[in-house]
């Protein structure tokens, strides 16, 4: 089993990483093949940042190689959730020469990806550092890659918004539509829904906070409101109850992220850090 808090036991993983290398590999690595014809060799090899930046899934990257070398040694340098300069050595590997190029690529994406989901976290999240309020992520994923992609997230200094729908009841505003308003939709859920889980709500106005307030949502969300309009938000809450979580959300940016911690919200959530983050470049070097 894994034994990087947020990261999934390997019999969960295993499968989905055997099936990035099937697709990669298909009847077989023709260069590798072609090129070695059936001699082994060992090698060593490193993997190098080529930018600066947050280092994850480098255990991603050890196991991809494992399923393909069972015996490949593989040292990560960096600690997951590591600032790295451009130029750094962040892990060494030693295996078999066709082990190594057959899972390069396939590690490679992997850690860039993630690295470069961590990075730009981590952006966000020092916006906000000082202040109460703590960085969320969203749904907003690649799928089949969620659970991942939320782990980078927690590695950048975000904590996790619900994995899936079945995590908790989250009432939006197509919701709201279909049944005719808030209170009606809390209503009906509260009768169907299993314990413990809580009820969340997405209000847009002052007057939808109100609704929300008097049919008992443990969490209320502020949608796309102005700064100003959140403030009042949060002192009608906080008014009301101290126990009731404040979460704002839409369109939040890097220059946008403080002002909104600053209404007093406890948590703010944003699907850019997954959904707008570049790549981290890396690149594996291989030495005779």
């Amino acid at each position: 089993m894994s034994n990087v808090v947020g990261l999934p036991p390997w019999i969960v993983l295993d499968p989905v990483i055997q099936s990035w290398l099937i697709e990669d590999i298909g009847r077989g690595d023709r260069t590798t093949q072609c090129l070695l014809a059936g001699k082994a060799s060992i090698v060593k090899a490193e993997l190098v940042a080529k930018a600066s930046g947050i280092v994850g899934g480098l255990p991603l990257a050890s196991r991809v190689f494992q399923l393909l070398d069972a015996n490949v040694g593989f040292i990560a340098i960096a600690q997951e959730g590591q600032w790295c300069k451009a130029g750094e050595q962040i892990a060494k590997i030693e295996g078999t020469l066709d082990g190594l190029l057959t899972g390069e690529r396939v590690a490679l994406n992997l850690v860039m990806r993630l690295s470069g989901i961590s990075t730009l976290t981590y952006e966000y999240a020092k916006q906000i550092a000082d202040l109460e309020a703590q960085l969320v992520d969203t749904r907003k994923t690649t799928p089949g890659l969620r659970v991942l992609e939320k782990y980078a997230s927690q590695l950048g200094g975000a904590i996790n918004h619900r994995m899936g729908l079945d995590d908790a009841v989250m009432i939006k505003d197509n919701h709201i539509a279909a049944v005719g308003g808030i209170g009606v939709a809390i209503a009906r859920i509260r009768s169907n829904m299993p314990y413990p889980l809580t009820i969340e709500v997405e209000t847009e106005n002052l007057e939808q906070v109100e609704e929300a307030l008097q049919h008992g949502a443990d969490i209320i969300m502020l949608d796309n409101m102005p700064p100003e309009i959140m403030k009042l938000a949060v002192r009608k809450i906080r008014d009301r109850s101290s126990r009731i979580k404040i979460e704002a959300s839409g369109n939040i940016t890097l220059d946008s992220i403080r002002a909104v911690a600053q209404t007093g919200v406890d948590y703010i959530s944003t699907s850019a850090p997954i959904t707008q983050s570049k790549w981290l470049d890396l690149s594996m070097r291989i030495f005779r």
